[in-house]
């Protein structure tokens, strides 16, 4: 006869530094799941993990148990290959929405469930809810349906879905046990692999406006997931980007889906559309829908020019409800009351643009959410912001504001002159892709 399992020994356990068995995390994660362990008991062994770690093999017992604390979508009767990609999230970060219909015009299919806004880091759900009537809260057999049908889908974690994942993560955010490699493994990795898919890239970001600011520690969680991930049986990759400064030219919700469209145009910003194809290109070769890295972007840059990602992407905001005519008129987005451009009282070089300073002007707009609980406004943000290593000339326009109010926008003015550093000699643009984490 087995002993029981008490929290209190599995606890304990952690506490002295031990590695918990198979049976142990499964028991601490039925007990977050089905309400068995009490929130005191979970939140002890949150901060054991946090202070003692865990092994590999641990952390794969531990991402597996969470996946299956629900549903696992079973997509295996849609008989294209299936990838998807992850961020560990950025500033002006909008690459699933153009990305996407670009892998499935290249024939592999993308599930994608992904998440909404916290803090500094914009949510691709929010953004997509800027399309009027567009809806990301699919059922599993409709999210099947969708992918089935027109090759991709990008939905909200639906109830079913590794449901151990939202109560652990609610913990982790109150008991600041969130920083830690082993449980953002299992968090991330539950809930992607719980979609369906073969393959899965990663980008996992540094730098002022990711969560992982400093490099070597971002390249430790990237090692970590690829590893984990693979202890799954799931082929995986992870690109080390830097987010020093914004992604793209466009922050807020409706102006990156703005860009996000340009770059289906082939008029998107040149740093959005290098990592993009960079993560499209492993998406494709993993997936065995490309032979090698340079053929695969020259399918994704095909699948551009020919319209064929534009469609796509039209396909989908019909299927989740929107209007596509978007696409061809982004008049038909929100549109802030108030716009104005943001001029440089200097000239010379555009030293440095403060990706964490500039995300924190657009929340005080409010393009984002401080508390999961609040609304985000679709219409207010930045376009056409400066690059770094851009040469600047005294009055010309180093963004425009969009703003619902006269102080939000002098508010707004104030912040990013702050976050925007113009010098008086040449500076070359930091490396956007760093590493390959194979």
């Amino acid at each position: 006869m087995e002993t029981p399992l008490f929290p209190q020994h599995v606890i304990a356990h952690k506490r002295d530094g031990l590695a918990l068995s198979r049976a142990e995390i499964q028991s601490f994660v039925d007990g977050a799941t089905h309400g068995s362990w009490g929130d005191y008991q979970l939140s002890a062994l949150l901060m054991a993990i946090y202070l003692r770690g865990m092994t590999p093999e641990e952390t794969v017992s531990l991402t597996s148990a969470m996946m299956h604390s629900g549903t696992v979508a079973d997509l295996s009767s849609i008989k294209m290959p299936k990838a998807d990609k992850h961020s560990t999230g950025g500033v002006g970060d909008k690459v699933s929405i153009h990305l996407a219909p670009m892998i499935a015009a290249c024939g592999v299919a993308v599930p994608m469930i992904s998440g909404r806004g916290l803090g500094h880091t914009g949510g691709t759900l929010d953004k997509l809810e800027s399309i009027a009537g567009f809806n990301v809260r699919l059922s599993i057999p409709e999210y099947r349906d969708q992918i089935a049908k027109i090759g991709l889908s990008l939905i909200g974690q639906t109830a079913e879905l590794a449901p151990a994942d939202r109560k652990l993560y609610a913990l982790r955010d109150v008991t600041a046990t969130v920083e830690c490699i082993p449980l953002i493994c299992a968090s991330i990795l539950s809930k992607k692999l719980s979609e369906g898919i073969d393959v899965l890239v990663l980008d996992v970001k540094y730098g002022r406006g990711a969560f992982m600011k400093d490099k070597a520690r971002a390249k430790e969680l990237a090692k970590a997931l690829t590893t984990v991930a693979k202890g799954m049986g799931k082929p995986t990759r992870a690109v080390l980007t830097s987010m020093e400064q914004p992604l793209g030219r466009s922050i807020g919700n409706a102006l990156e889906v703005e860009e996000s469209i340009a770059c289906l145009k082939g008029q998107g910003p040149a740093d959005t559309m290098e990592v993009t194809y960079v993560l499209g290109s492993h998406m494709l070769v993993l997936a065995g829908a490309a032979s090698d890295l340079e053929s695969a972007r020259k399918r994704l840059e095909q699948s551009i020019s020919s319209g064929a990602a534009l469609a796509k992407f039209k396909d989908m905001v019909k299927a989740q409800g929107g209007n596509p005519a978007v696409a061809d008129d982004t008049s038909l987005l929100p549109k802030a009351k108030l716009s104005a451009p943001l001029v440089s009282p200097t000239a010379g070089y555009v030293h440095s643009v403060d990706a964490l300073d500039v995300a924190i002007a657009a929340l005080k707009l409010g393009a984002g959410r401080a508390k999961a609980e609040d609304k985000v406004d679709h219409a207010v943000g930045f376009d056409g912001l400066v690059k770094i290593g851009e040469p600047i000339a005294i009055g010309q326009p180093l963004c425009t504001i969009h703003a619902q109010s006269a102080g939000a926008l002098a508010e707004a003015t104030s912040a990013l002159l702050a976050a925007i550093k113009i010098g008086p000699n040449p500076v070359t643009s930091p490396t956007l892709i760093d590493e390959i984490i194979d």
